[in-house]
């Protein structure tokens, strides 16, 4: 049967031994409607609440608490009981008490955590990496989080504390700086990015909002570690110490969010168009040339040429490591109308042409 979680923005007035009894009213009448409830999570300070239900389908469970207690879900997703679990650490019942016996006052918000290893594609040397992916894991379970997803080039993190994620973030930081003091020439660039939000949002995957801002915040060109506005804001109301000048970090406001969204909204949709011009991202965005590259080189650090070439170029990449096709077939799937200019592009960037780096793998 599949699994659900659903999001209720309840009223000020809502106590966690509320949230606990609405609780125990949809247990007396799940079997009604071939419902299992399985927990909840209630933040007494955002008034949001969580239940994770076994149900034949969305409606379901709509019809479930409107028969129980008539508070109905604003929003309701299908969830993985494993990702749930790697994000949250349960997708049981955290007592066996009786529910109003102990009310639950967990929050569902999590800071999230994205750490992108970039490698050069000529350097075969994976030493450095693989010290740096030990280093991360051990930082992650050090300051109590947990490692949603892997791979040797990118990890996910999810952080109960704002304050825990920071000071990991902070120590991962670190640990990349000795390695870069060894070797200037470690094969890979590595961004940190912070975000955080709740699991269900008006996305249609879990944490998805959470996930895609800080993703899309690895792409800033800055020597710093990423955060959102809300992680800032949550890091200096928690933190008793707060940031020193001394710290990498650099900080978005919800207008730089705002805007770093749009223009990645944009070109998530349109970057393999052959015939697309960067004169179509003033238009789509509502900037004249000059206020669009003024913004994207301010906060990005990239205009938007280069950062539709990179874009291009990396999934080119990736392509080719594959082995998704030939050269020419590579170039024109991710939106380059010249092979030749593709292959000078690729030749700048990475410093090897298409077909060398093809042979080499």
């Amino acid at each position: 049967m599949p699994l659900y979680m659903d999001r209720h923005n309840v009223p000020e007035a809502v106590t966690p031994q509320m949230a606990a009894e609405l609780h125990a009213a949809d247990y007396k009448v799940q079997h009604l409607f071939n419902c299992t409830v399985l927990t909840y999570w209630f933040d007494n300070d955002r008034k949001t609440a969580f239940c994770l239900v076994n149900a034949p389908n969305k409606q379901a469970l709509q019809d479930m608490h409107n028969a129980s207690h008539g508070e109905v879900a604003h929003r309701i997703i299908k969830v993985d009981p494993d990702v749930v679990e790697s994000f949250l650490g349960r997708i049981e019942h955290p007592t066996t008490a009786p529910v109003t016996e102990v009310p639950i006052n967990e929050a569902a918000f999590r800071a999230i955590m994205v750490i992108d290893l970039d490698q050069n594609p000529l350097n075969q040397s994976i030493a450095y990496l693989k010290r740096l992916n030990k280093e991360i894991v051990e930082s992650i379970l050090e300051f109590e989080g947990r490692v949603v997803n892997q791979s040797r080039e990118k990890f996910l993190a999810s952080f109960y504390s704002i304050t825990n994620a920071v000071n990991c973030a902070l120590k991962i930081q670190s640990q990349y700086k000795n390695i870069l003091k060894s070797s200037e020439d470690c094969g890979f660039v590595m961004k940190i990015s912070l975000s955080g939000d709740a699991p269900v949002t008006e996305h249609e995957h879990f944490f998805e909002t959470a996930i895609k801002l800080a993703e899309r915040m690895c792409k800033i060109e800055k020597e710093s570690i990423i955060l959102s506005s809300e992680v800032k804001d949550l890091y200096k109301n928690e933190s008793l110490k707060g940031f020193k000048e001394s710290d990498p970090v650099f900080s978005l406001t919800t207008a730089d969010e705002l805007f770093l969204n749009q223009v990645m909204d944009y070109m998530e949709k349109v970057w393999n168009d052959t015939s697309l011009k960067v004169d179509d991202f003033n238009t789509q965005l509502g900037l004249s040339k000059s206020q669009l590259y003024r913004k994207m080189i301010t906060l990005i650090g990239k205009s938007p040429n280069t950062l539709l070439k990179d874009y291009r170029l990396n999934k080119a990449l990736k392509l080719l490591a594959k082995q998704k096709g030939n050269i020419s077939e590579i170039a024109f799937k991710t939106g380059f109308n010249s092979l030749s200019y593709f292959s000078k592009c690729f030749q700048k960037k990475y410093n090897i042409s298409p077909s060398d780096y093809l042979q080499s793998k």
